[in-house]
């Protein structure tokens, strides 16, 4: 018997069913909202990709969706690939240019408001407690442990940012691409059905980006800062910061800063703010910068 899992089988439809694009259209396209297009492709190499191109070309509305069924070569932070089983899975990345009405140097807030706003989606549509991991991971619990089912990446790209949601859905512990890996699945979502988690994860992207968008970029007025800090697993917790140059910081993560960073209180007193690294959540340790 060939496994329902296999490729091309005849029945592979009724467990990972392909999206319908003309059904999301309608459910999110409208005329004073936000998205103004959104294409589905059979595969990809990567979506941020294939928009940043388009965007760089000049060719891009704000409020372009592009989703793929499959990525060949989705991109997580610092280039780490991103892959998983045709439909398994949401591979979305939206064009959003939030203009002179935000200054520049608050658009690092938008990978922040992504996560927030795909957290809220999910917990709607999915009935998971998603977490934040600082700065742009999704955690949820599988047996008791943090788990990472999916991942925000943005890019600079033409006029605006691209942002792009990577996010497993229907994994089974077979399929994972790593042990520390999760899926909303194994964390007993309540629905799997990846158009009603389209539709919830871009709706609250929506109202989450016009509130932040409303109040200038600002994180604390729009409510976006305390939002991320209340989901943010990394917080009140030791962690290590790897940061560029081969140096790391150790210490307890205790604020989001008014940028966006994460604010370590190291051993030896000071508060060290942390722009950009690799974060890992450590059990107990002394702090210190290396």
């Amino acid at each position: 018997m060939t496994p329902p899992d296999a490729p091309h089988n005849r029945w592979s439809d009724l467990d990972r069913p392909p999206l319908n694009a003309a059904a999301l259209r309608r459910g999110l396209l409208r005329p004073d909202g936000l998205w103004s297009s959104l294409d589905i492709v059979e595969a990809t190499g990567s979506t941020n990709s294939d928009l940043a191109a388009r965007a760089a070309s000049g060719r891009l509305a704000e409020g372009a969706v592009l989703v793929a069924e499959e990525q060949t070569a989705g991109r997580g932070r610092l280039d780490r690939n991103w892959t998983a089983p045709p439909r398994s899975g949401i591979f979305l990345s939206v064009y959003l240019t939030p203009g002179g009405g935000v200054p520049a140097e608050r658009w690092g807030w938008l990978p922040l408001l992504a996560g927030v706003a795909t957290a809220t989606g999910l917990a709607q549509s999915a009935g998971v407690d998603m977490a934040l991991k600082w700065p742009n991971d999704l955690l949820v619990t599988v047996h008791g442990s943090e788990r990472k089912t999916g991942g925000i990446l943005a890019e600079r790209a033409g006029d605006g940012v691209v942002v792009g949601v990577g996010l497993n859905v229907s994994l089974r512990a077979a399929e994972l691409p790593a042990p520390h890996a999760g899926s909303l699945a194994l964390a007993g979502a309540s629905s799997t059905d990846r158009e009603t988690l389209l539709r919830a994860v871009l709706r609250s992207l929506e109202q989450w980006y016009g509130r932040w968008r409303d109040a200038g970029g600002d994180a604390a007025g729009s409510g976006l800062q305390a939002a991320y800090a209340a989901g943010c697993a990394t917080l009140d917790r030791p962690v290590r910061a790897e940061l560029p140059g081969d140096r790391s910081v150790v210490g307890e993560a205790v604020a989001i800063d008014g940028d966006g960073r994460l604010v370590l209180a190291t051993g030896d007193g000071l508060r060290q703010p942390v722009s950009a690294g690799d974060i890992v959540h450590l059990r107990g340790v002394e702090g210190g910068l290396t």
